[in-house]
Parts: C-alpha cells; sequence; structure tokens
C-alpha cells in the first residue's frame, strides 16, 4: 500500500482528494498539511511514498516545496496539482523534480492513475498542460546544445528516448526484453553521465536533445 501525503490549504478540497484517491486499495492517504512547510515537518517524521500538493499556497508554495523535498528526499513522488491552466508552473514544477503535473478538475480516474504511474517511475502531464509544456522544451537553445558533451551508448540513448516518451521502467524492459533490475541499472549510469538528478530530468533531457532512433 502506497502512503501518500495530501497537501493542500482547503480543506474541502483535501477530504474530496482523499475520498477520491481512497477509492483505490493500494492507496492510502496517511497525512495531510495545509502548506509546504508542514509538509516538510512530517517527512522529517514519517515515511510518505508519493506526495499531492498544490501549486499556490501559502506560508512556503509547492515549487518551493518541491525543491526542499528533492534535494532532501529524492525518491518521494510529488505529484503538482493546480486550478491554474499556466505553463509556468508546470515548468518550475518539473524543473525542480516533480514527478507529474494535474489539474485539479481532472477526473478521479486520472488522479488515481496518475498515483500508479509516478510509483511505477513514469511521468504524468494534463493533456491540457502538456499541449503547453512540450512546445516549450523543444525550444532548445544554443547554449545548452553548447555545454552538453555527453557519450551514450547505443542502449543508453534507446532507454533515455523511452524514458522520454513517458515509459516506465516496466515498459522498457519489456519492450528491449531486458530485467527491470538491468534497467535501473542502465537509468543509473545515464544519470551519472549526464550529471542530472533524477528520471524527471532525464525525461526533460530526452526531448529537448530530440533523442530519437
Amino acid at each position: 500500500m502506497w502512503r501518500v501525503l495530501l497537501v493542500e490549504d482547503q480543506v474541502m478540497v483535501r477530504q474530496g482528494l482523499k475520498v477520491i484517491l481512497e477509492q483505490d486499495e493500494q492507496i492510502r492517504v496517511t497525512h495531510e498539511a495545509s502548506n509546504g512547510k508542514e509538509a516538510i515537518e512530517i517527512l522529517h517524521k514519517h515515511f510518505i511514498d508519493c506526495i499531492m500538493m498544490d501549486v499556490r499556497m501559502p506560508v512556503m508554495n509547492g515549487i518551493d516545496a518541491t525543491r526542499v523535498i528533492k534535494q532532501n528526499w529524492p525518491n518521494v513522488k510529488i505529484l503538482i496539482l493546480t486550478t491554474f491552466n499556466d505553463e509556468t508552473y508546470a515548468l518550475e514544477a518539473l524543473k525542480e523534480g516533480a514527478n507529474g503535473f494535474l489539474l485539479k478538475t481532472s477526473e478521479s480516474t486520472k488522479l488515481i492513475d496518475s498515483v500508479y504511474s509516478c510509483m511505477h517511475g513514469g511521468m504524468t502531464l494534463h493533456d491540457e498542460v502538456a499541449a503547453k509544456v512540450v512546445p516549450q522544451l523543444l525550444q532548445r537553445s544554443r547554449e545548452e546544445q553548447a555545454s552538453l558533451d555527453v557519450s551514450l551508448t547505443e542502449r543508453e540513448l534507446c532507454i533515455t528516448r523511452l524514458i522520454g516518451e513517458g515509459k516506465t521502467n516496466k515498459e522498457i524492459a519489456l519492450e528491449l526484453h531486458l530485467s527491470i533490475g538491468t534497467i535501473k541499472n542502465y537509468l543509473t549510469q545515464i544519470l551519472q553521465k549526464t550529471g542530472l538528478r533524477d528520471r524527471t530530468q532525464l525525461a526533460i533531457f530526452a526531448v529537448k536533445q530530440d533523442i530519437t532512433e
């Protein structure tokens, strides 16, 4: 069972999210917080698998909280929620290591599926958000191109491309006829070579560098 922390300053919204998520027997909302600072305090005391967090909150917002959490608890998955269809929030959240970005208006099944996706190594972007974010990610600057001098093997490039397509370790393993453990080892090597922090940054890297077959 996955332990989820809900971070949202509106109590009614938190209660609604909890009811939706706990429809699935694999998900249990074990803790709640009203801002990013409270979420960090909870992480110091309790083990959390996934955080579903609002982007606009008092005291500490979701973007700043994501930055701190990913620096100190890199394995905790973070899904950013907002009512604002603004690509700026999505870009900032992904830059700080968020594992997905959803609108609060998403269907209940989408919210549940997003938890499954991030827990299995995937990334979730609401369709409306992706439509704005992806084109911006594809706008590669000359400075970025000039600063990257990464030598990846053919297999590493293939795995990087699949990660950029949003596929999970299991899906990549099935496609390449390798074990999940082998894929994880490759992922570790790729992150070391590229100097990137996590899978989310690697996915963005793959899109920006237009890594294709």
